[in-house]
């Protein structure tokens, strides 16, 4: 998969088909679209591509307002290289861009700087300056093909980004996974820390400069996938109560029949279930005794 950090750095334009948006978590409507965009490409002979933004709209007009991203650029970068696309244009958004009308957003961008061959579009995209671009405006300003995908539905909902970012800040990771079609994932480097978890028998991992969006605090079965491989485990995110923790949140992971030093490492920590929440207890002996029934659990649920 190609990688172009701006539509302006194109030498010249490589004549995809392409589908626009913010892709955040690729998750299966995501999916279906690019589907679609490949199908097409197909059919014309030419490459498939993703044209989306870094930051998000949103972070930039209205960062007060600005949801939590559900994937890292880097994370979502991976993601599309798993469906196939050939062409990834990650386009910086700025003031300057939120300013184009939506004809020359059409003209300057799709049709000089990549000259598509055919769009793919959901069925609610909009675009240019104050969102005013629809469908029917790209219609009107390019003679290419265009199609568009209805929403795609889990429970009689639509799949989103804005629903499973619902889901996970509640700690409903399954119903997340479900939409994203995969575990939700984060990712950081692992830290030392006090090393109370190995004085109580179940070493942990804190793992920060964590990419991704944290789910509600609590305690998790899950997978830690490092250097390839990939181990059951048990996280806990909150702020070690009973232990007079910090203030903020942390992630600990303890892997399950894992030996070894992890500090430096980077750790993918996927997100299975949720087991239960975070809680303070009446001294070490009591926490000591709950994190065996969670590691318990976390087998279990694995």
């Amino acid at each position: 998969m190609r990688v172009i950090h701006g539509s302006e750095t194109l030498s010249h334009p490589p004549g995809a088909v392409v589908t626009i948006g913010n892709f955040d978590g690729v998750h299966l409507g995501h999916r279906a679209l690019i589907e679609r965009t490949q199908a097409m490409a197909e059919r014309l002979g030419a490459p498939s591509g993703v044209l989306t933004f870094d930051p998000a709209p949103q972070q930039v007009l209205r960062p007060e307002k600005a949801a939590p991203r559900i994937q890292s650029l880097a994370q979502r970068l991976e993601s599309l290289e798993m469906t196939g696309v050939d062409l990834v244009i990650v386009e910086p958004f700025t003031k300057a861009l939120a300013a184009f009308s939506a004809e020359q957003f059409a003209e300057q961008i799709l049709l000089q700087r990549i000259g598509v061959r055919g769009l793919a579009l959901g069925h609610d995209f909009r675009f240019g300056k104050s969102r005013q671009g629809s469908i029917e405006t790209l219609q009107a300003c390019l003679s290419v093909p265009l199609e568009h995908q209805g929403a795609i539905e889990l429970d009689g909902a639509p799949i989103s980004s804005s629903r499973i970012r619902r889901a996970l800040v509640e700690g409903h990771v399954v119903p997340a996974a479900a939409c994203l079609g995969r575990l939700h994932a984060v990712r950081g480097t692992v830290i030392a820390g006090d090393q109370r978890g190995r004085t109580l028998g179940f070493p942990t991992a804190n793992v920060r400069e964590v990419e991704g969006l944290l789910p509600a605090q609590g305690v998790y079965a899950t997978w830690a996938q490092h250097r390839g491989q990939r181990h059951p485990a048990v996280a806990n995110l909150g702020t070690r109560p009973t232990v007079d923790g910090p203030h903020h949140v942390v992630l600990e992971v303890h892997l399950l029949d894992f030996s070894g030093d992890l500090y430096g490492e980077v750790l993918t920590i996927e997100f299975v279930d949720f087991l239960r929440g975070e809680k303070a207890f009446a001294d070490l002996d009591a926490l000591k005794a709950q994190i065996a029934q969670d590691a318990q659990a976390a087998r279990d649920r694995l």
